[in-house]
């Protein structure tokens, strides 16, 4: 376990816990904002009871940081999972790779381990995190798109997070090329189906026999003149400057931070974007392009804020009527 400074500032200690599809990340974040214990553990899938193996797991894990960290007990839990998530009531609606529907997490949680809880959607938890400690401070019409094995999204508003009830944000499966591959959601064409650092890699299995060591190297092997690796990655540029031009004119954002594996190919990325998108936007506003700021643990950084606001807003509730 380790300790590490990252930007979450004072307030009061909660619990972050992020539950992925292969790994469980936990973190204690202590009243000056700095994260204790941070670990990785497997989420422990076991089918249809994958949901209250993982409510054990998270027990387990409050129970390790007690032990480990007496004297900072949280006063709040922030889960995050990935999936169809309802936020504001707390209940992850779908997950597939999970095996879980209609699972009343923050209710559960905080039966198990008396603690106020909130569940939220790990990217729209990332989401949060930049926009308002990252590199989407300063912009009220935000969109953070995370380029991983999927593609999602949170969407900011007018300085508001918008979610409609677990369903915004799925600008993976936004649909860019009616005729292109089969997503595994059951549409064609979906972005995630082309642009993902997943699709990338397979799509160039598929066309050329070999298995790439991920979308990276796909890139760099599109750099040694590999011109099935160059047709993949450009497709996958075509297909990402589409989606943006779709939110630039359906939500007109100032910004888009893009965060993800994928975004780590940094100006090989973001350069090429940046001029596709504006060969599509005619009077539009055109966003700024900016890469993440918070790296892999975004996720709880965003789970902490979302804890910490729970507690503000039920210390003001008890302040109203007091």
């Amino acid at each position: 376990m380790t300790t590490t400074a990252l930007p979450l500032g004072p307030g009061q200690a909660v619990l972050a816990i992020d539950v992925g599809g292969t790994d469980t990340k936990a973190a204690l974040f202590d009243s000056t904002g700095t994260m204790l214990g941070l670990s990785r553990t497997p989420t422990p899938l076991c089918g249809t009871g994958t949901a209250d193996a993982v409510l054990h797991r998270v027990r387990e894990l409050r129970m390790q940081f007690a032990t480990d960290f007496p004297d900072v007990p949280p006063h709040a839990l922030g889960m995050l999972a990935p999936g169809l998530v309802d936020d504001d009531r707390g209940i992850g609606v779908l997950s597939a790779n999970l095996h879980w529907s209609n699972i009343p997490f923050t209710q559960l949680a905080q039966d198990l381990l008396r603690l106020p809880t909130t569940f939220s959607h790990d990217v729209r938890a990332a989401g949060e995190a930049e926009f308002r400690l990252g590199a989407g401070r300063g912009y009220q019409n935000l969109v953070v798109l995370v380029i991983g094995t999927g593609i999602a999204g949170s969407l900011f508003i007018d300085g508001h997070a918008y979610s409609a009830g677990g369903f915004a944000g799925e600008i993976g499966h936004a649909i860019v090329d009616p005729l292109g591959p089969v997503c595994v959601c059951g549409s064609r064409g979906c972005l995630e189906a082309i642009a993902s650092a997943g699709a990338i890699a397979r799509r160039y299995h598929d066309r050329t026999g070999i298995k790439p060591d991920g979308a990276r190297d796909v890139l760099l092997r599109s750099h040694s003149g590999d011109p099935d690796a160059a047709a993949v990655w450009n497709e996958a540029l075509d297909a990402l400057a589409v989606s943006i031009a779709q939110l630039a004119a359906i939500l007109a954002p100032e910004a888009i931070v893009i965060g993800g594996g994928l975004a780590q190919a940094g100006d090989a990325l973001v350069v090429p974007l940046r001029e596709r998108v504006d060969a599509l936007l005619s009077f539009h506003r055109r966003p700024v392009l900016l890469p993440a700021m918070l790296g892999e643990n975004a996720g709880l950084l965003g789970a902490a804020l979302r804890a910490r606001d729970l507690l503000d807003a039920k210390l003001i509730r008890t302040d109203v009527h007091a």
